[in-house]
């Protein structure tokens, strides 16, 4: 009923959208008699504002087309490398060219990069694509958003999220590394443990994990407290919708991206408002560039997906509440999950130190588990001043965080 009546708003919001539209454009083209007007600024801004706040966000485009490499721009064709029903595996292939068989062409080493299913696209991850492609050859995983997922395929549980990861790595070969970021550190490193368990002949060489709550009891945050407050059966009464008829999931149960969206911005409300008055004043006072990093950014950020609800009750439960991995009681299709099989996979941790969404000590938690791995091929680096975001995305990342991941791989490679 929820999910029915969010569609219903946006159903009804759409001709006041296109008059706002309208209005932004009449009161802001150079071409229009209305543009020169005393409050033109003001008009325009506040009808802009009113179609951003109110209007829906599709998933964005990549949009990596080149990266740079020894200088020189080299051209990148991003394709699907393996299809499945809730995931696509991306391969953002360079073009070397004369390149191609060179030495350097040879020892670039091949990184899995796994994005979270947590609400946001993997196009959240742009960032940390476009710079590790300086240097790697790089996969990501490209959730699906559930609503579009048939019923017809069926459930996708946590368990079937360590498959995918498991199958990807073995898809990619034993030359792979294996970068997750945030919520995807703990079935990584469960998919990671039981390979090393059954003795499958594909390892990674090194798996790095960013900011993850593989121990959400340590330095608990608002998202950990959340879910420890409320009891499971809470979130299935509450959050859990099924799709409406007109997507391609029709009745599946899901935890909708609207939700979560509302969730993002409850941890920040004044933030956030801040930012769109920020907006209003940036397009009253002409200063674009600002105003479009303000696009850029919440283009980005309000695009959000929906999360299959036999998944997210799964991660609540198994990370949050229970605390199964590093408490020694995670299974997977009843096979235990025992990190401490791992002994030919480097590790590395990383957190910020304001990361308010993972705290501290939760991902360098691995290490704890993690015992059959050498000290030499381990390492953890808490990063000053850098919140979660920052882990993986921005100026700070690409300086501070970037050159530790890419000698570490090389390290290992």
């Amino acid at each position: 009923m929820l999910y029915d009546l969010h569609e219903m708003s946006h159903a009804a919001l759409t001709p006041w959208q296109m008059w706002a539209s309208i209005n932004a454009n009449l009161f802001s083209h150079p071409f229009s008699p209305l543009s020169y007007s005393p409050l033109s600024r003001k008009i325009a801004a506040g009808n802009e504002l009113f179609v951003r706040v109110t209007q829906r966000y599709h998933k964005p485009e990549f949009g990596i087309t080149e990266v740079s490499i020894a200088g020189k721009a080299v051209a990148v064709n991003e394709t699907v490398a393996v299809d499945k029903p809730f995931c696509r595996l991306l391969h953002f292939e360079r073009d070397l060219g004369e390149r191609r068989g060179s030495h350097k062409a040879h020892v670039d080493p091949k990184v899995l990069l796994v994005a979270p299913l947590s609400g946001h696209h993997a196009t959240l991850l742009r960032d940390t694509v476009r710079t590790l492609l300086a240097d790697h050859d790089v996969y990501i995983t490209d959730w699906v958003d559930a609503r579009m997922v048939s019923l017809f395929h069926g459930a996708f549980h946590l368990d079937d999220y360590v498959d995918y990861v498991r199958e990807f790595i073995t898809f990619l070969g034993p030359e792979v590394h294996v970068i997750s970021v945030c919520q995807p550190t703990v079935p990584v490193l469960a998919a990671i443990a039981l390979m090393a368990d059954a003795d499958a002949p594909v390892k990674p060489r090194a798996m790095i994990m960013m900011g993850g709550p593989i121990d959400a009891r340590r330095s608990p945050t608002a998202v950990n407290n959340l879910a420890t407050r409320k009891p499971l059966s809470w979130f299935k009464g509450n959050v859990i919708q099924r799709v409406p008829a007109k997507y391609p999931g029709a009745m599946r149960q899901v935890y909708p991206g609207f939700l979560q969206h509302m969730g993002f911005v409850a941890m920040n409300p004044s933030r956030h408002a801040d930012a769109h008055q920020d907006f209003y004043n940036h397009l009253v006072a002409g200063d674009g560039d600002s105003a479009e990093a303000h696009r850029r950014f919440y283009d980005e950020y309000n695009a959000v997906l929906d999360m299959p609800a036999e998944y997210y009750l799964d991660t609540i439960k198994t990370v949050f509440q229970e605390f199964s991995l590093p408490k020694g009681r995670m299974f997977v299709r009843e096979q235990l999950v025992r990190p401490k099989a791992i002994t030919k996979t480097a590790l590395l941790t990383i957190e910020g130190e304001l990361d308010d969404i993972s705290g501290n000590g939760q991902t360098e938690s691995a290490h704890a588990l993690c015992t059959g791995i050498p000290a030499k091929m381990r390492d953890h680096y808490l990063a000053p001043g850098v919140g979660h975001y920052g882990i993986f995305s921005g100026r700070r990342f690409r300086e501070m965080l970037y050159p530790r991941i890419r000698d570490f791989i090389r390290r290992h490679a």
